[in-house]
């Protein structure tokens, strides 16, 4: 979960920055919105967002340049800022739903929790500078107000993923593993390494080609055919259904038993040559239900959280939250030493960031 990884930030990172940017005149204890009439403050939300904006700086400058968060970079008529404070919104209209709903499966925030989430704060604020926590505006109400709700959705989702559906039968996590070489249409690779076209001469023969490394992988072995002929030999697991297998692939190797090598299959771009190595591979199907059971746990819990949603009344004050703004980056300096954070959180490299102005 990405609000993991920036609790992470928060609880062991040294910040640095020149000034405070983004909040404009608007009034700390302004109301950013409200849950069932019970008020969001501006600081809260400015706090969120700019450690969100922290977490996400140096990566996205590295690939889009320091105008990042005022591009429309995939030409929706919305700007990074925009479309990440979206996001973070809604992330905080979560967590205090969640807040909400905790007697509904018994979360509580014991003794333990809430002095450690108390002392993490404290830390927190006395190992940055106060240019660092005026850029975030932090307090120690307002970081404890952030690490008390993102303690609270770590242990409700702990909590409401146990009521997901985690019976998965064998045929439905059944996954296969297979080999195979597969021979381009339009294109090989020379003796040089380098990819070229084939002549119009190669590219009449090809069929035959391919047929014959068929025939020979059956004789002899996929591995020893494909070395006779140049091929590499890749591997890969399937499942009943997959969609990232082309479907004339996966017919056949439905089809194959164990060990079996395939004739020659022709794609819309590619020929094919497969073997079934294992029709019920037990540790990529093993692999496969885990899957599907973090998917249905995951989707549990989306449900449930949306259905809550719908219960509570929320509004959202846009003039105010639009006084949050990105304006101000923060970069990576150098490494600081690692402090303890909330149990339930990630460990990150530890990085010092500043201001790039």
């Amino acid at each position: 979960m990405r609000t993991k990884k920036i609790a992470a930030i928060l609880l062991s990172t040294a910040m640095a920055v020149s000034m405070i940017s983004g909040c404009g005149s608007v009034d700390k204890n302004a109301t950013v919105a409200t849950l069932d009439g019970e008020a969001i403050s501006f600081e809260f939300a400015n706090f969120t967002a700019k450690l969100q904006q922290a977490g996400y700086d140096d990566f996205y400058v590295s690939y889009f340049g320091e105008k990042v968060w005022s591009s429309d970079l995939y030409g929706t008529g919305v700007t990074m800022e925009e479309s990440t404070k979206e996001g973070i919104i809604q992330s905080i209209q979560d967590m205090y739903v969640l807040q909400k709903n905790m007697k509904e499966y018994g979360v509580v925030l014991t003794e333990e929790d809430k002095t450690a989430i108390a002392e993490t704060a404290a830390s927190f604020l006395a190992a940055n500078s106060e240019e660092a926590i005026a850029a975030l505006g932090a307090t120690q109400e307002v970081v404890e107000e952030y690490l008390t709700l993102l303690t609270i959705q770590m242990k409700m989702y702990n909590a409401m993923i146990e009521d997901a559906d985690t019976n998965v039968s064998d045929e439905e996590a059944n996954t296969g593993s297979y080999s195979y070489v597969r021979i381009s249409r339009q294109t090989y690779i020379d003796e040089q390494g380098v990819s070229a076209e084939y002549t119009e001469e190669e590219l009449a023969a090809l069929p035959d080609k391919v047929k014959s490394f068929a025939k020979e992988a059956k004789e002899d072995t996929l591995e020893t055919a494909a070395e006779s002929y140049g091929y590499d030999v890749s591997t890969g697991t399937f499942t009943k259904e997959d969609e990232n297998i082309d479907p004339e692939i996966l017919a056949v190797l439905q089809e194959l038993s164990d060990g079996e090598v395939s004739e020659e299959i022709e794609t819309e771009s590619d020929y094919y040559v497969v073997r079934l190595d294992q029709k019920t591979d037990p540790e990529a199907t093993e692999s496969t239900r885990q899957t599907i059971i973090s998917q249905r746990q995951t989707t549990f819990y989306n449900e449930t959280l949306s259905k809550w949603k719908e219960e509570h009344a929320w509004e959202l004050n846009e003039k105010v939250w639009k006084a949050v703004t990105f304006d101000k980056l923060f970069t990576t300096m150098e490494e600081t030493p690692v402090t303890e954070a909330v149990s339930e959180t990630e460990s990150i490299d530890d990085t010092e960031l500043t201001d790039s102005e």
